[in-house]
């Protein structure tokens, strides 16, 4: 080999170590959290607070999960329910009316219309936190606060949502498609119900993921919204047992369970749904 390949060879194998080490370091920061978290659900609460968190003895799972589920009268399971009713049901009526108002802001013509979605664009950029105080003050005038209603309503509308919506529909439902449904006679709610709705699956798959990520892991609403600890979710239920463990050092392993055990949802929504989700983040890349 030639002095000039070897010079060429070796920049090219840096540059991939360098990349390869980034990578490497990148997995094991999204790793080592959720190992930790495997382990430290499996241990007692000895070994919890000991150095023995990485030894293969003092295995508690099958009592930490029964105490989990026995913990204040069973108060656990009525969390997670609230969880899967606020994200699952919360992100699939949110994914729908996202991916609607994307639809018409991109198939329809109406008064003003890039000045709205110019709003909707603006509204993607303010933090949830900002909105929690007004929802509270507006929850509160229509008698809707510590109810149900006053975490379930506001996770309903999604700006980002509305966006992705309109690139799905650039993207997947071809104008000529339309007319021609348009020509044989079909509504526009028929159009959109047995046509593009059809198109749009991959692009609605994904914004009930984004959606349900983001209801799942929702905190400071309930926070603000919710007095009645039948009505949590996971994430402030555990909040609440978590900051009762200074006092109660039995609420630890339990926390740490239940923290092992509210992660499932999420990683099981991916996985069944990643085809979809694959699928409709290219949408809009190859014409």
């Amino acid at each position: 080999m030639s002095a000039t390949g070897s010079t060429l060879v070796r920049p090219r194998l840096l540059c991939r170590a360098t990349v390869n080490a980034v990578v490497a370091i990148s997995v094991l920061y999204t790793l080592l959290p959720v190992l930790w978290l495997v382990l430290a659900a499996a241990k007692n609460r000895d070994a919890l607070f000991g150095s023995a968190l990485l030894s293969l003895t003092d295995f508690s799972f099958g009592q930490n999960l029964s105490d989990l589920f026995a913990m204040d009268g069973g108060l656990y399971g009525r969390w997670y329910v609230n969880s899967l009713l606020y994200a699952v049901l919360g992100a699939a009526v949110g994914a729908l009316v996202s991916v609607a108002c994307g639809y018409a802001f991109d198939k329809y013509r109406f008064r003003h219309k890039e000045k709205l979605f110019g709003l909707v664009l603006a509204a993607v950029m303010v933090p949830q936190t900002v909105l929690a105080l007004p929802l509270y003050l507006m929850a509160s005038e229509a008698g809707l606060v510590n109810t149900f209603w006053a975490v379930f309503v506001p996770v309903l509308f999604n700006p980002f949502g509305v966006y992705l919506g309109r690139i799905f529909s650039q993207g997947y439902v071809p104008d000529e498609v339309l007319e021609a449904a348009r020509i044989d006679g079909a509504g526009e709610l028929t159009l959109y119900a047995r046509v593009a709705l059809r198109m749009l699956g991959p692009g609605l798959v994904t914004v009930f993921l984004f959606q349900l990520t983001a209801i799942w892991n929702n905190f400071f609403l309930p926070m603000v919204m919710l007095s009645d600890q039948d009505l949590y979710p996971v994430s402030l239920g555990l909040y609440a047992w978590n900051s009762s463990a200074s006092v109660s050092p039995e609420y630890y392993p339990v926390v740490v369970m239940g923290s092992l055990l509210a992660v499932v949802p999420l990683i099981l929504a991916f996985v069944l749904l990643q085809r979809f989700w694959r699928s409709g983040l290219t949408a809009g890349a190859v014409k």
